[in-house]
C-alpha cells in the first residue's frame, strides 16, 4: 500500500528532521552543540540556531540540484558543519554518505563511485587531497569546503560558512519526505572486500533504533554527553542522531586526547560517554588522573575491544559512582543491539567478560549453527524494525544476509538460559589452528591478566604446519618488561595447548583507526608479508 500524502507532508509525517525543527520551537536555547576547536576554542549552538543554519544549508543544497533522493557525501572530521550537512540532507529526502577522512586516494575514488554523491562537502584540512582528484568524482556537481581550519582551498568552491550566513533565509524547505526514504548510506570497513554500502532509513531509527537506546541505555534529554566517535561511523553518525533525536546536548572536538577528555569531562560536566577500551585505559595514564574532577559522569560505554581488568580497577577507584555499559551493534542493524550495565567486573555474569549485555527491547535473536539449529554457541541472528533496507546496489549480498526471514551477523556469540550474550568473536577473527577454532579474544583476555600486559592483540598469521598460527602482539605497561616465553608459560596455565601463542612480538604501539579499535588486519596484512 501506497503511503497517504499526509505521510509525506509535514502534517503527518514522521522523519528525523522535522524532531530538530520541533526542539527549535520547544526548547530554542538549550546547547545542543558546544564545540570544542583543535586551539580551544569553544563555540555554543542552540537547538534554534542549528535548527536555522540546517535550513539554510538545505536551501543551498536545492540550490546545487539537491533532490530527494539523491546522496552528498562528507570527508570531515567531526565539526557543527557536518551535522548541519547531515539535517540539511534529512530534511530534502537526500541521503548522506560519509567518507572516511583517513582515507587514500582509492579508497574515496571507490566509495564516491559506488554511491555516486551530487555535492561533496570536504573539510579544508582535506581539500588538497580532493583537489588533486576531483577529475575523477565524475557523479559531483559542486564541492563545498568547510572552512573549520583556516587551510587553504580553490577559490572556485563554495565556503560552508557563505551558505550558512544569518543574513540568509531560514524557513523550512519545501520537500516530500517519507519515513521509508534512505537517511544514509553507511559503509562497512571492508575487511575482506570491498565495502558494502548500508542503507538505514528515518523509520530505523525513529520507530526502533532510538527508541531502544532510551531504554536500554537510558538516554535522557538533560544527558550531556563527550562524543569522541567519528561520524563516518554508524556509531557515530548514530549515536549523534539518536542524541539530537531525544534533545541532549553534545559536546563536539574537533581534536580529542585522553588529557583533554578528563579535562572537558570536569568543566562542561559531562553525564555520558562512550569509547573503546583503548582510550578509557589511555586515560588512566595521564598524570594525575586520580584527582580528577569526573564527579559528574554517570555512565560510560565501552564497545570495540577486549575490558582489561586494570582499566576498571583504576575508574573504579576515581570514580566509583560511574555505571559501565557494554553493548554491541552493527551498521546492518542501524547500530542497534544488546546493552549490558556493570560497576565492577564481578557484576558481570558469571565474571565473563566477554558478556554484551541482552538484546535491547526491539531486537529478537537467536543463536545458530551452520545448519540453523540453536545452540549455544553460534552465529547470532536477529529480527528488528531496525534492520538496514539492504546494500545499496548489492541484491546478492543483501539476499546473502537475510536469509530465512533473518538477518545474519556473522558474529559468533554464545547464549545463557538467562538470555545473556556473550561475544566469541567475529567470525573473520577466529583463527583456524591446526584443525581447530581459536578464539582470538579468549587469548586475549589471558594475556591482559599478565601484569606487564598494557595492549594485546591475536590474530592468525599462515603457517605451512598449523594452517594459521595464532600469533600475539603485546605493548608492556609503562617501566614494565615483557618475556615472550614466559607470556606463553601464562597462557598454558590457563588454556588449551592448542590455543596457545605459537609466537609472542613485544611492541611499542598497535595499529588503530580513529576510534582507537586495534586494526588486526594491519597487523595480517603486515606480518604475514614478513
Amino acid at each position: 500500500m501506497e503511503l497517504p500524502d499526509r505521510y509525506r507532508q509535514m502534517v503527518g509525517r514522521a522523519t528525523i528532521g522535522d524532531q530538530l525543527r520541533r526542539h527549535g520551537q520547544h526548547t530554542p536555547e538549550k546547547p545542543a552543540i558546544i564545540f570544542y576547536y583543535a586551539d580551544g576554542r569553544r563555540q555554543v549552538y542552540s537547538y534554534s540556531a542549528l535548527n536555522a543554519r540546517v535550513n539554510r544549508f538545505a536551501h543551498a543544497l536545492q540550490d546545487l540540484g539537491v533532490r530527494r533522493g539523491d546522496v552528498v557525501s562528507v570527508l570531515s572530521r567531526n565539526s557543527p558543519d557536518y551535522i548541519t550537512a547531515w539535517y540539511a540532507c534529512l530534511k530534502l529526502g537526500a541521503s548522506l554518505s560519509s567518507l572516511n577522512f583517513t582515507f587514500t586516494e582509492r579508497e574515496i575514488s571507490y566509495q564516491a563511485g559506488h554511491c555516486e554523491p551530487k555535492v561533496l562537502i570536504v573539510e579544508d584540512l582535506f581539500a588538497e587531497r580532493i583537489a588533486a582528484m576531483a577529475d575523477k568524482l565524475t557523479s559531483v556537481r559542486a564541492i563545498i569546503v568547510s572552512d573549520m581550519s583556516g587551510k587553504a582551498a580553490p577559490a572556485s568552491w563554495p565556503r560552508f560558512s557563505d551558505l550558512v550566513a544569518e543574513s540568509l533565509p531560514a524557513s523550512e524547505p519545501d520537500s516530500d519526505v517519507c519515513e521509508l526514504d534512505v537517511a544514509m548510506i553507511q559503509y562497512t570497513s571492508g575487511t575482506e572486500a570491498f565495502p558494502k554500502g548500508v542503507m538505514i532509513t528515518h523509520r530505523n531509527y525513529l520507530i526502533s533504533t532510538t527508541p531502544a537506546w532510551m531504554a536500554a541505555l537510558g538516554l535522557k534529554p538533560a544527558d550531556v554527553w563527550l562524543f569522541v566517535m567519528p561520524f563516518f561511523t554508524i556509531a557515530g553518525l548514530g549515536s549523534m542522531t539518536s542524541l539530537t533525536i531525544l534533545g541532549a546536548t553534545i559536546i563536539l572536538v574537533q581534536t580529542i586526547d585522553p588529557t583533554q577528555a578528563l579535562q572537558i569531562i570536569a568543566e562542561e560536566r559531562v553525564t555520558v560517554m562512550a569509547q573503546t577500551p583503548t582510550f578509557y585505559l589511555a586515560m588512566t595514564q595521564v598524570p594525575g588522573f586520580r584527582q580528577t574532577d569526573v564527579g559528574c559522569l554517570e555512565r560510560c560505554l565501552t564497545y570495540g575491544g577486549t575490558v582489561p581488568k586494570v582499566m576498571i580497577d583504576e575508574w573504579q577507584a576515581l570514580a566509583p559512582q560511574v555505571v559501565w555499559g557494554t553493548y554491541w551493534g552493527q551498521s546492518e542493524l542501524s547500530q542497534l543491539g544488546s546493552v549490558g550495565w556493570f560497576r565492577t567486573l564481578e557484576e558481570i555474569p558469571g565474571g565473563d567478560p566477554t558478556w554484551i549485555g541482552k538484546p535491547v527491547p526491539q531486537l529478537e535473536v537467536r543463536v545458530v549453527d551452520a545448519d540453523g539449529h540453536d545452540v549455544e554457541v553460534g552465529e547470532l541472528i536477529c529480527r528488528s524494525p531496525s534492520a538496514m533496507l539492504g546494500y545499496y546496489k548489492d541484491d546478492a549480498r543483501t539476499a546473502e544476509v537475510f536469509r530465512d526471514g533473518w538477518l545474519h551477523t556473522n558474529d559468533l556469540v554464545r547464549i545463557d538460559a538467562d538470555g545473556n550474550l556473550f561475544f566469541y568473536d567475529r567470525a573473520k577473527d577466529v583463527i583456524k589452528s591446526g584443525g581447530m577454532n581459536v578464539s582470538s579474544q579468549e587469548v586475549e583476555r589471558i594475556l591482559y591478566q599478565h601484569p606487564a600486559v598494557f595492549m594485546a592483540a591475536v590474530v592468525g598469521l599462515p603457517d605451512a604446519k598449523w594452517g594459521e598460527a595464532v600469533t600475539a602482539f603485546v605493548v608492556a605497561k609503562p617501566g614494565a618488561v615483557v618475556d615472550p616465553d614466559a607470556l606463553i608459560t601464562h597462557c598454558r596455565e590457563q588454556m588449551a595447548a592448542y590455543k596457545l601463542p605459537k609466537a609472542v612480538h613485544v611492541v611499542e604501539t598497535l595499529p588503530r583507526d580513529t576510534q582507537g579499535k586495534i586494526l588486526k588486519r594491519e597487523l595480517r596484512r603486515v606480518h604475514q608479508k614478513a
